[in-house]
């Protein structure tokens, strides 16, 4: 299987099934003598695990990650570093009955016709638990980019269809959904309870920030910024769309309100998020991913089994209602994966330009 590693020069490979003993991710290019721990990785983990949300599922997992190499007395190595999370509450005999049938919004039907063989327990490769790896890297990623000042935060800017219409920052760590408006929360409340009693499920927006990104990262081409952002981000199962800045929006815009003005200060809008032709600009990086709902639904639907004969399938068992709020660090440590990534590959830069002119 192809397509496990990401990065040029900040490489991560993530390895595991959702119900294998464990997962985890190897990281290499990691610069030395950055401050890391398991504690420093928890911070992030535990907003990703399992059992910790309104919207979550009931599966209860500590996702705490070892670090098996590339750390001595607290600090990095520049050696590759190692990172395992055990899998410790798989119940494999609830996915029996969907063994031989392919479940609606999930990787089953396609897995089938690329391998040929597949692992039904949960999902296997293609399960959401994948992305505990991904923020555990993310969580390194993070440490690399806080030496340089650089802050990546996500938060919940919809779901279900009720989206949040004032910004408090301090409010997205005061509700269950993790969104700055608290009037939303408790709509986003009642309609989880609706879909919940319904056996059906939610999707929704997330958006990413990133404050203290220096101009010039990002290449100009085909390795461009956003074009690697917007990959990141598409890389995650639950997501079905990203943009950036005005996004979508900039359809409708003339050239005159969509370009963000110059002044001796600064720049007057941001409706390019902090991005121009493929490079940053110094401005904050403004990102927005669509999260489809959870394909695992009670609500009877349509399939076929794998002698492709018509069937009606129920998923039971432990599922998220939605992927949000669990998915926003998902999505915050991909973000920060690419931008460490480009900010090494800026400063080999800037080290290659500084040896020539001496």
């Amino acid at each position: 299987m192809a397509g496990n590693t990401f990065g040029t020069l900040f490489k991560v490979t993530t390895w595991g099934e959702s119900h294998g003993p464990a997962i985890g991710a190897v990281i290499d290019g990691c610069p030395p003598k950055i401050e890391l721990s398991e504690q420093i990785l928890a911070a992030m983990l535990d907003r990703r695990k399992p059992g910790s949300t309104k919207t979550g599922t009931a599966r209860r997992e500590a996702d705490c990650a070892k670090i098996l190499s590339g750390v001595f007395e607290g600090k990095t190595t520049g050696t590759p570093i190692s990172l395992v999370i055990k899998n410790k509450d798989a119940r494999s005999d609830a996915y029996k009955p969907y063994a031989d049938m392919y479940r609606p919004g999930h990787g089953d039907f396609t897995y089938d016709a690329k391998y040929k063989i597949r692992d039904w327990r949960g999902g296997g490769r293609a399960s959401a638990r994948e992305t505990a790896a991904r923020v555990a890297a993310g969580g390194v990623a993070a440490a690399v980019l806080k030496t340089a000042g650089i802050k990546v935060s996500a938060f919940t800017l919809a779901l279900g269809g009720i989206e949040s219409q004032h910004f408090d920052p301090e409010a997205i760590c005061q509700n269950p959904f993790c969104t700055p408006d608290m009037e939303a929360a408790a709509q986003m409340e009642q309609r989880v309870d609706e879909v919940k009693k319904a056996g059906d499920s939610l999707g929704g927006i997330v958006e990413i920030r990133a404050s203290g990104v220096p101009a010039g990262l990002g290449e100009p081409v085909f390795d461009k910024l956003d074009a690697d952002l917007a990959k990141a981000l598409m890389s995650i199962g639950a997501v079905k769309g990203v943009e950036i800045g005005a996004g979508f929006g900039a359809a409708a815009m003339t050239g005159s309100v969509h370009n963000d003005p110059i002044s001796p200060e600064g720049f007057l809008s941001n409706n390019a998020g902090g991005i121009l032709a493929g490079i940053s600009s110094g401005q904050d990086l403004v990102m927005r991913a669509a999260v489809k709902p959870i394909a695992s639904i009670a609500v009877e639907q349509d399939t076929i089994d794998k002698q492709g004969r018509p069937q009606r399938i129920s998923v039971y068992g432990r599922h998220d209602i939605s992927a949000i709020p669990r998915v926003n660090v998902v999505c915050e440590a991909m973000v920060c994966l690419v931008l460490a990534d480009h900010l090494l590959r800026q400063q080999a830069i800037l080290s290659e330009h500084n040896r020539n002119v001496l």
